[in-house]
């Protein structure tokens, strides 16, 4: 029996910074997946206070997208590749800039973390995958573990605005 690929989804980056979004970063970044395709609008990041002792007050929340196409069996290795680019950033040891890659399919938006979790499906090398939403009926739907960020309607408009550059891109 022949086994079949995976289609084709959007790279893309959340990135929470107490120190701007510098451009080294969006450089290393592009090095990494290839270009930008989508930048979002910066936004204050007052959900929780979870990050403030690491990263400091005055949080910032930014989304990027990567226009190449991208195969799930590597999120493992992305996520190896996005902790690595946080430590860059790092200062006295603590992070400044964290970096959660995530893929957004037809019909979802997952995360990659390193965090175990009973809804979490692992991956490979320690990494997991964590369906965060899913698109029904022309919007998105949460679950109870689903981040107070990705909750908020006011973001979806970027999730949906990166959800129609896969479909774009696949329609080429």
């Amino acid at each position: 029996m022949e086994k079949k690929g995976f289609d084709d989804v959007l790279l893309f980056v959340g990135i929470l910074s107490s120190v701007g979004f510098p451009q080294e970063l969006e450089t290393e970044l592009e090095c990494a997946f290839g270009p930008i395709c989508y930048r979002s609008e910066q936004y204050p990041f007052s959900y929780t206070d979870y990050y403030d002792s690491e990263m400091g007050k005055g949080i910032e929340r930014s989304f990027l997208a990567f226009s190449l196409p991208f195969s799930p069996e590597h999120m493992s290795e992305i996520k190896d590749r996005t902790n690595m680019i946080e430590k860059r950033f790092e200062k006295n040891g603590k992070r400044k800039i964290n970096i959660d890659p995530g893929i957004i399919t037809e019909g979802s938006l997952i995360l990659m973390t390193t965090k175990n979790r009973a809804h979490r499906i692992p991956l490979s090398g320690g990494i997991y995958g964590e369906l965060t939403l899913i698109y029904h009926k022309k919007g998105f739907e949460t679950f109870p573990w689903t981040y107070s960020d990705y909750k908020d309607e006011k973001l979806w408009p970027v999730f949906l605005a990166m959800r129609k550059l896969l479909l774009d891109r696949r329609r080429r």
